[in-house]
């Protein structure tokens, strides 16, 4: 598995997982700001530009990042945050080790599977993926986000890296997902967040994973859409993990 890491020397570590077909660059602001306290590590997710293995499921690419985790901090972290398909994984981090961390943000993660949308896929990212390549659409596609202009760049270079296969593994696997019954065990103290402008699957996802989790709170963002928070408002995103880890 691949990392950038940020605040190397620092003792307690963050562990942030990124959207599918983004990657570590959509915390970098946030890692920043978080690294004068913490070590931030930012995996790059299986089957993403840079990642040196393909996309199986969301519950292998989990039990890899529990393995480093226990191969390098000790079975632990103090912090553990995902957004979408990467707050489906740590999701699925709590549901296979309840006490892998000390605190989980789930960032817009959905549970609610969508066989429809899932089955539709393949053909339609098919028929799509040429397009990828094209700069005009992937500044449509990126405009849709709602993200930091300065991503961009990032953006078109890492997207043109994913392959078809990888692609649709991820985007079905992300449809397909629901929680496991293992997640009400979880130790962890979760903290759910939404956009208030997200779909309606997404916004009762988020009440569905917050029911499901005894110690947990849930926020709704007014006025925010997919990812907003984390990618768009990194020194607020920043300031709230802080806030839940007890820092300065």
């Amino acid at each position: 598995m691949k990392t950038v890491i940020f605040g190397e020397k620092n003792s307690d570590t963050i562990i942030l997982l990124h959207g599918g077909g983004l990657s570590w660059w959509g915390y970098r602001e946030a890692a920043q700001i978080l690294s004068k306290q913490y070590r931030v590590v930012l995996p790059i997710l299986d089957g993403h530009a840079g990642s040196d293995k393909d996309f199986t499921s969301i519950e292998d690419n989990a039990a890899e990042i529990i393995a480093y985790i226990d191969e390098n901090f000790g079975g632990r972290v103090k912090l553990l945050g995902g957004l979408s398909l990467g707050g489906q994984i740590a999701l699925e981090m709590l549901s296979q080790r309840g006490d892998i961390c000390e605190n989980a943000v789930i960032e817009s993660a959905l549970v609610i599977p969508s066989k429809v949308t899932a089955a539709l896929l393949p053909s339609s990212l098919k028929m799509s993926y040429g397009l990828i390549q094209k700069e005009w659409f992937a500044r449509k596609q990126f405009a849709a986000l709602r993200i930091n202009d300065e991503l961009f760049e990032d953006y078109f270079r890492d997207t043109k890296e994913i392959t078809l296969e990888n692609m649709t593994a991820f985007l079905t696997a992300n449809q397909r997902y629901e929680m496991k019954p293992e997640l009400k065990q979880t130790s962890a103290r979760v903290y759910v967040f939404a956009g208030g402008k997200e779909i309606s699957s997404v916004k009762r996802s988020a009440e569905l994973i917050h029911k499901a989790v005894q110690n947990s709170s849930i926020e709704i963002f007014d006025g925010l859409y997919h990812g907003e928070f984390s990618m768009r408002y990194a020194e607020k995103y920043a300031d709230k993990i802080i806030d839940i880890c007890g820092g300065k």
